[in-house]
């Protein structure tokens, strides 16, 4: 794929808007399923679209009742409204009821890092005759094959309801009530805010503004470039810090960005 033949559409004036109008039409390209580019580095198998459930819009107003039309979603807005109305009900607020969701706003970044490095890209392995692959990491790779396909861009129902219960244990056990479920609070709406924006990124909307913009490259760069970077979703602070959020052009193009270098057993 030539990455300057796509038309680009600026999103301001000057240079800068033009470069970034030519990188979003190159991520866009990149977002099929071409015989070879960074849609498709190792000019793998076309997929065929009728078998992949709807992921096309391109409003908010669309992509929040898509968003909604799926159980992971559902799941997570419940217990956060549960956690929210239990913490309203439970009362006794003081200055502390702050320092677990600011512990996890600031915890988030490295959260992403570390589950994205040694969980989702975990490669099979055998230890005494048993094969070790998790269902998240082969979920996660059936997604990088399928960056489009709804299902599996949401977190796995059964790894949902234990991270959901393992969070609710590490707030609720140690910490007193109130302090414990303004923790579950924050826990939870970052793990809605997780969701949402790993869900928007592989619809059809396409970004407006700058925040937005930044997180939606630098996911589609770790898709279509090169699966070793840019392994926040949220937020990119753990990547600036430990070295995987280069420039694009910096590394090359990866063979294995779609089956993480994993053969289909």
């Amino acid at each position: 794929m030539n990455e300057t033949s796509s038309a680009p559409q600026s999103f301001g004036p000057g240079a800068k808007g033009r470069v970034e109008a030519v990188d979003t039409a190159v991520l866009e390209a990149a977002d099929g399923t071409g015989a070879q580019g960074e849609g498709n580095p190792a000019g793998g198998r076309r997929t065929s679209r009728r078998s992949i459930p709807s992921n096309d819009a391109q409003s908010l107003r669309r992509a929040a009742a898509v968003f909604f039309s799926q159980p992971s979603p559902v799941i997570i807005a419940s217990v956060l409204a549960a956690s929210i109305a239990g913490r309203l009900y439970v009362g006794s607020y003081s200055w502390w009821d702050l320092v677990p969701p600011a512990a996890v706003l600031c915890a988030q970044p490295f959260t992403e890092w570390l589950i994205h490095v040694f969980v989702l890209h975990f490669r099979p392995r055998t230890v005494r005759g048993r094969r070790i692959d998790p269902l998240v990491s082969r979920k996660h790779r059936a997604h990088h094959g399928d960056p489009k396909d709804l299902k599996l861009v949401f977190i796995p129902l059964q790894t949902l309801v234990g991270l959901l219960a393992g969070t609710g244990a590490v707030f609720l056990i140690p910490f007193s009530l109130p302090v414990g479920l303004s923790g579950l609070v924050g826990a939870y709406l970052t793990t809605f805010a997780y969701e949402w924006t790993h869900y928007l990124i592989h619809s059809a909307y396409r970004p407006r503004h700058g925040l937005f913009r930044y997180v939606w490259r630098a996911h589609r760069h770790h898709h279509f470039r090169n699966e070793h970077y840019w392994f926040g979703v949220t937020m990119h602070a753990a990547d600036h810090l430990l070295g995987t959020f280069p420039e694009k052009g910096e590394v090359e193009l990866s063979p294995t960005a779609r089956n993480l270098g994993v053969e289909a057993a």
